[in-house]
């Protein structure tokens, strides 16, 4: 009996042992080095902060002198498109603010559910293992809007106080209830990064929940951020390509913006090389109906988390992709005033158009009435069949307009439901002795004033190279965001 004991505590003893050598054998989860992150995106450079802030300056003193007394007089930002949009990228009623010109570029994340979105802004921003790293997990983590900016001092913001906040460039997000308010948060850290971009992360898409539980207009808010975000990544992992009906509204929602989509192949380590290939092919065929360019955005492939790529899989490949793609995010931080500058003449084109449209609205109903006539009748008549009168023609015939810029139609209709055709006056009664016309210096803003800013601007900067060009790593990207 004494023997059987013996034995039994010597076994005992054993796997004792050996569990303590397993746990120690057991090696801690190696961080990869992140050095390339820093010399790409060149965060230990400094900025030419003074001549960025006196441009910016310049910009907005343009706005608000040439183009914001007209979108004014004609109560633009109360034009609405709906669903239908002229102009790709932003809903034709969105009025530019001071916020939306000193604003950071935005980078907007989407996809569905843990697919490793909050984990590549931590990857980023070097948040791992750290107090103020995003939340992740394999189940759905991610129930909130969060924006990610710079401060001085590490804190949350609620969502009231971002909106309330007009400075932060977030107060038009109140026009979609105190319910979405509560699932908005920001974060403000003072990272190198941070000075340069905001980073957007998003609830992740789960198809089998009803869009109308998640209480608050979820695509509605997609298409808020989508309208202003410089750059989409769209991330997917292997195991979930599956395209349902809330996956098919993000990408409706994302045409006209293709230039500025990065599809993502995130935890690309998790697969042998020919699964790889497997999982690559079957993300195209599942996102080729979606997305009907001829040139379809960039796919990269790779792991965007801090931990070292599992062993025999393309690490090579992987770090070649990720440097890639991190020549991307650098092409906008870079060209973020060019951009502004771009998006400013793109709205004072908008505002024209606009402005244009309504004074011939007014000379029509002015032309069409007599002593007789019933004026809500006659407006009616107009509003109901522009076509007829020659509206939108005259506007292509007498102006440099294109044809592709004009807005609906329909447009019009409810906009004059809300603002009576009387209460307008024509362009030719919008001058003054001292400030001169409305559309003669939104005109000069368009043709010359706002040109004239963005070559300055880009004939004094010196070229550098590229991270790609130091590194081999490939050639680098074109600018996709400069207007030529």
């Amino acid at each position: 009996m004494k023997g059987i004991v013996s034995v039994c505590c010597f076994i005992s003893l054993l796997v004792l042992a050996s569990a303590e050598e397993e746990e120690e054998e057991l090696p801690t989860s190696i961080l990869r080095d992140r050095s390339h992150i820093e010399e790409t995106l060149r965060l230990a450079s400094e900025e030419p902060a003074s001549d960025y802030a006196a441009a910016l300056q310049k910009l907005r003193k343009i706005y608000h002198t040439s183009i914001k007394p007209m979108e004014q007089a004609y109560k633009y930002n109360e034009l609405r498109q709906h669903e239908i949009s002229a102009y790709p990228g932003r809903t034709l009623g969105a009025s530019a603010t001071d916020g939306e010109i000193t604003s950071k570029p935005m980078v907007l994340f989407l996809g569905p559910w843990s697919v490793g979105k909050s984990s590549m802004i931590n990857y980023l921003l070097g948040l791992q293992d750290t107090p103020y790293q995003l939340y992740t997990g394999a189940e759905p983590t991610t129930s909130e809007f969060t924006v990610i900016t710079y401060g001085e001092k590490i804190r949350s913001i609620e969502g009231i106080v971002m909106a309330a906040d007009s400075s932060r460039s977030f107060s038009p997000l109140e026009k979609f209830g105190q319910n979405f308010l509560e699932k908005l948060v920001g974060i403000e850290m003072p990272h190198k990064l941070l000075e340069r971009v905001t980073f957007v992360d998003t609830p992740g898409i789960i198809e089998n929940r009803k869009q109308q539980e998640r209480g608050y207009p979820f695509n509605d808010v997609c298409q808020w951020f989508i309208d202003r975000a410089d750059l989409i990544f769209v991330v997917f992992d292997p195991t979930k390509l599956d395209v349902g009906l809330e996956l098919e509204m993000l990408f409706r929602q994302l045409k006209g913006r293709e230039s500025q989509i990065r599809i993502i192949l995130n935890k690309a380590d998790s697969l042998a090389t020919q699964d790889l290939m497997r999982v690559y092919g079957a993300l195209f065929w599942s996102l080729a109906p979606l997305i009907n360019v001829t040139e379809p955005p960039r796919v990269y492939v790779s792991s965007f988390w801090p931990y070292e790529y599992e062993p025999d899989t393309s690490r090579d490949l992987f770090k070649r992709e990720e440097i890639s793609l991190l020549e991307d995010l650098n092409q906008v931080i870079e060209n973020r005033l060019e951009n502004k500058i771009a998006f400013i003449r793109q709205h004072g084109i908008r505002v024209r158009i606009h402005g244009l449209l309504v004074d011939r609205y007014v000379q029509t109903f002015k032309d069409k009435m007599s002593f007789f006539s019933d004026p809500e009748l006659v407006f009616q008549e107009i509003v109901d069949d522009p076509d007829k009168f020659y509206i939108f023609k005259s506007i292509l015939a007498k102006t440099n307009v294109s044809k592709f810029d004009l807005p609906n139609r329909d447009a019009y209709r409810d906009f004059f439901g809300i603002n009576p055709i009387t209460s307008f006056k024509p362009l030719s009664a919008q001058c003054s002795y001292m400030g001169g016309c409305l559309l003669d210096k939104i005109e000069r803003a368009i043709t010359a004033e706002l040109p004239g800013l963005l070559s300055s601007i880009t004939s004094g900067k010196n070229p550098s190279l590229s991270s790609c060009e130091a590194t081999g790593c490939g050639e680098k990207p074109k600018n996709r965001y400069r207007r030529h």
